[in-house]
């Protein structure tokens, strides 16, 4: 079951993120702010608008970032077939590289929200998977 936390409770660390260019592309990735609790190839919910979004880890030369978020997490292994939920927020909220972002912490290493500076939200923050069933899905993954 999810639970409901608003962006300015003391539970939720707000990080200041910027959006970047992803490769030679014009289209946004997020930059991870330094001291995040995520590491290259985690896969992490992201919440944006109050969807559930899965997005994978990946880093470069200047550190990690995220450069799309899927509707699964199939689909944030193999981003080549899902639709970029990360893109179409940045189009939504008129967001483009070199922009501020609010990334909210809210389970450290699991689950984030992305949010405009200023904006308050409450987010539904999903359950962490049961660890035996997200070991038998590793395990298929493999």
């Amino acid at each position: 079951m999810s639970e409901r936390v608003p962006s300015d409770h003391p539970s939720v660390t707000s990080l200041h993120a910027t959006l970047a260019r992803s490769g030679g592309t014009r289209r946004p990735c997020l930059r991870l702010p330094d001291g995040v609790a995520a590491e290259e190839g985690d896969v992490v919910r992201l919440l944006l608008d109050g969807v559930t979004t899965y997005a994978r880890v990946v880093s470069d030369s200047t550190g990690l970032l995220i450069r799309g978020s899927y509707d699964n997490e199939r689909l944030a292994r193999e981003p080549r077939e899902g639709e970029n939920r990360l893109v179409e927020w940045c189009d939504e909220h008129d967001r483009g590289p070199d922009d501020a972002v609010e990334l909210d912490e809210l389970d450290p290493g699991f689950c984030y929200g992305l949010r405009e500076p200023g904006d308050r939200l409450v987010y539904d923050v999903p359950a962490r998977p049961n660890e035996s069933l997200q070991d038998i899905a590793s395990s298929l993954r493999e």
